[in-house]
């Protein structure tokens, strides 16, 4: 018969040794090309997922280069999440230089792409909020498939996230309808809005097409700054991805107002204004309305 004493100390004992026997499951290694995607992985892997980036906050995955350091997190990764439509122009060829054969989700497989002609299509597919809802299906079906176990949890956290961009789409829509319909027109750096325009009813105009890597030449800004004129545009706005220096020139010339600075291609830092993709659009159309309404 165990004694009073002997009772304390076992029981003791389990105390002791028992956070050592119970060890949580490591977390499924994620990385995603861009910061925007790496953001909705995020809200719907939750908890169970470890997830990082190729292009950072405020980078442009058109033109970017990877590293050595980038063919570790692919090595490293469970999942790749990638965006498609011929955003990531690079991504082949670095996929094929480092060997690596992750498990690749294309989030923007299932959307309704927009041709720009010769078989490009413009790749900005998360800048119409329906849009994003198929991003969210196929990362949480790519999470599923890498980490069976955590099937209830994806499915829970794409859920929670999917209301979210419900309110978010609804406050959007509202904002537009309050901007009056003949002043819904702006210039951007380049063309990364063409999904947000047809979806909420705005007309953007950009010197450059829908990649950074092309240039505007001499002619575009000129016709450009007629357009400004003669249509009595209200504003230009600022890109975190480019340089604003053709921007401003523009402005300049064409005595359009320069908005506040969005976020099209990239989030902020964490800490800033467009830390996740949710901030990001708020941001966006905060600038909109603050620009354009009367």
């Amino acid at each position: 018969m165990l004694s009073r004493r002997n009772v304390i100390t076992l029981v003791a004992g389990a105390l002791l040794t028992g956070p050592a026997i119970a060890q949580t499951a490591p977390k499924v290694k994620v990385v995603a090309t861009f910061s925007i995607l790496a953001d909705l992985a995020r809200q719907v892997g939750g908890d169970r997922v470890e997830v990082d980036m190729l292009v950072g906050p405020n980078g442009d995955a058109h033109v970017y280069q990877p590293s050595p350091a980038d063919a570790k997190k692919i090595a490293d990764a469970k999942l790749l999440i990638r965006n498609g439509l011929g955003l990531e122009g690079w991504f082949e060829r670095f996929i094929a230089a480092t060997g690596a054969k992750p498990r690749i989700v294309i989030a923007g497989q299932h959307v309704k792409a927009f041709s720009e002609g010769r078989g490009k299509f413009d790749p900005h597919a998360w800048q119409d909020i329906a849009n994003v809802r198929a991003y969210v299906a196929d990362i949480r079906d790519g999470l599923i498939a890498a980490d069976p176990d955590g099937k209830a949890a994806y499915e829970a956290g794409a859920t929670a996230y999917l209301g979210q961009l419900a309110t978010l789409e609804a406050d959007v829509k509202a904002a537009i309808a309050s901007i009056p319909a003949e002043r819904r027109r702006i210039i951007t750096t380049h063309d990364a809005f063409g999904y947000f325009g047809r979806a909420y009813g705005m007309t953007f105009i950009a010197p450059k097409g829908v990649s950074t890597e092309s240039e505007a030449t001499a002619k575009d800004v000129a016709a450009i700054i007629r357009q400004i004129k003669a249509q009595k545009i209200p504003a230009i706005f600022l890109e975190n991805i480019s340089d604003d220096r053709l921007m401003q020139r523009i402005a300049k010339e064409s005595g359009a107002k320069v908005g506040g600075k969005l976020y099209s291609d990239a989030l902020s830092e964490p800490t800033g204004p467009a830390g996740t993709y949710i901030d990001m659009m708020r941001n966006n159309i905060r600038e909109f309305t603050a620009a354009l309404r009367p």
